[in-house]
């Protein structure tokens, strides 16, 4: 089925122990393990692009041995099933070890274009990295990152991605609310693949430990492997501060680009602990995350998070240079120097704000950044209850008709609202006169800065088409293809996938899958805030 590589197992230290046991792992990248069986695996879905990237058909991924593989059930030949190790900070506070307590890389292969790929099972079962926990999963979470994976890919997000979505047969008993009762609910393993799962938390776990020969042995395999360009570019310098320091600038542009895409999209992640982090830019664990509906910067989808709201909208590109900075003090065996650690670091602040001025032209359909402009849009998203990803697709309809128009007042209503822009709002009732003169004031700023430039209005609308997605995948809309699988339906995640495989097409016949969320979803479990328990 697959040609494998497995270079994580051959060319770094692994755990002497041989038994699976909740244990602290010295001295060691990873420890062997194999998943749990299930005893009754049913396939709810698979993604046909990821297949394709790893050589797969459509026959090979409705077989027999294809759900046992990818339920846990059976480990074929050439795989070397196992767990990293690795810490974190968790909300600001170092957790010690941590490392894939339900998660089991099956192996290491080369897919399509010998591209390198991790297969890795979330929810197999446990490892020496669980803890007090079981290793499972349920069908809630696995459902959700199984989707969210592959949506954010076709948005253009940099991302892990997802193979296959399977039921397990049996139940697991998971306290949705922290509230002391806790139910059953089906379990579920989701295959999710990468280049390498490999996380900040990796270093951080070397670097406290002082473990500094084998945190040299990670980041030479990390940066040979996972960054083979930089490497063949560098390999005269392997082993000196100026090189570790280089490549930390490296995954700080990264980790810029990751969230100027996070906010063009309005992603909000959730959990951005330093566990949570890619070492590749990547965005990977998808557990209590949420697409900005509302737009209100100070909004987190983690229950967990609702207090201190660390991990907020708008915190974001300042919780990505926090985390950084801590991978920063992880590394610094290696490079022992301070300025180029900052110089790094002074790299990720700015690109992040290089890009997201090119983003936020890109939205408005602009060729230039106007500060003025942007400081009064956000002003004007947060006086209403607006809805962020329809508001920027209903804009782009917007200014081609009212542009040209030599009769601006044409576009507004009796009481200043501007007809386009009207599915964005969630609550007219709060519309006032203040409101109806801020958005007449921008809106008509917009205009003239638009009638400056040499684009025709047709070329903007469809510019602003390509970065301001018509679907994204709402809270609310998971939600109700996780009630559909529960009962034995399994269409509506089908019919999910095929919608946003196209978020920038406008798709008439999948209109309903890009509404605003409903006023019954506003407070329902898992359509709004949702909490890490899975």
């Amino acid at each position: 089925m697959f040609r494998y590589d497995n270079r994580f197992t051959q060319f770094l230290p692994g755990d002497t122990e041989p038994r699976n046991f909740r244990r602290q792992v010295f001295g060691a990248c990873y420890s062997r393990v194999r998943p749990t069986p299930v005893p009754a695996p049913r396939l709810v879905a698979y993604s046909r692009e990821m297949a394709t990237e790893l050589g797969l058909s459509a026959t090979d991924c409705d077989s027999e041995s294809f759900l046992q593989v990818f339920s846990g059930n059976q480990v074929l030949d050439g795989m070397d099933p196992f767990a990293m190790c690795y810490g974190g900070h968790q909300f600001g506070n170092w957790a010690g070890q941590l490392g894939d307590g339900r998660a089991i890389n099956l192996a290491e292969v080369v897919g399509r274009d010998q591209r390198r790929w991790t297969l890795q099972l979330k929810g197999a079962g446990p490892t020496p990295y669980s803890r007090t926990a079981d290793g499972l999963a349920v069908l809630r979470s696995s459902l959700r990152e199984f989707l969210c994976s592959e949506a954010m890919f076709h948005l253009g997000v940099p991302t892990t991605r997802a193979l296959s979505l399977v039921l397990t047969g049996q139940d697991v008993i998971r306290d949705m609310f922290y509230d002391g009762n806790p139910q059953r609910e089906p379990g579920a393993v989701v295959c999710r693949v990468a280049p390498s799962f490999t996380r900040f938390g990796n270093f951080e776990i070397l670097g406290a430990r002082q473990d500094d020969e084998v945190l040299r042995q990670l980041t030479n395999f990390t940066i040979e492997h996972d960054f083979p360009d930089f490497w063949l570019s560098r390999q005269t310098e392997v082993n000196s501060p100026q090189f570790y320091a280089d490549w930390f600038a490296e995954v700080c542009r990264r980790t810029a680009t990751m969230m100027v895409h996070w906010m063009r999209v309005g992603f909000v992640h959730g959990v951005m602990n330093t566990d949570n982090m890619s070492i590749l830019g990547l965005t990977i664990d998808y557990g209590p995350y949420g697409w900005l509906e509302d737009y209100d910067p100070s909004w987190t989808p983690n229950t967990t998070d609702a207090h201190g709201r660390r991990y907020a909208f708008g915190q974001q590109p300042q919780i990505g240079m926090w985390n950084l900075v801590r991978l920063a003090n992880a590394l610094w065996p290696l490079v022992q120097q301070k300025e180029p650690l900052q110089n790094a670091l002074q790299e990720y602040s700015e690109s992040y704000h290089r890009q997201f001025e090119t983003m936020m032209a890109a939205k408005l359909g602009m060729a230039h950044y106007d500060e003025s402009l942007i400081d009064g849009l956000f002003r004007l998203l947060g006086s209403l209850e607006t809805d962020y990803t329809l508001f920027f697709r209903q804009l782009a309809i917007w200014q081609e008709s009212a542009v040209p128009a030599d009769n601006f007042e044409q576009w507004f209503d009796a009481q200043g609202i501007p007809e386009l822009l009207k599915p964005a709002y969630y609550n007219l009732g709060q519309w006032s006169q203040t409101i109806a003169q801020r958005t007449r004031d921008w809106l008509g700023q917009y205009r003239i800065l638009l009638q400056r430039d040499r684009q025709t209005p047709a070329d903007r609308r469809q510019s602003m088409q390509r970065v301001n997605p018509k679907f994204v995948l709402r809270n609310y809309l998971a939600q109700l293809a996780i009630d559909a699988v529960a009962q034995g339906d399994f269409s509506p995640v089908a019919r999910l996938l095929d919608v946003l495989r196209n978020p920038y097409s406008d798709q008439p016949e999948a209109d309903s899958f890009a509404e605003k969320r409903p006023e019954w979803a506003r407070h329902r479990a898992g359509c709004s805030m949702l909490s890490c328990s899975s």
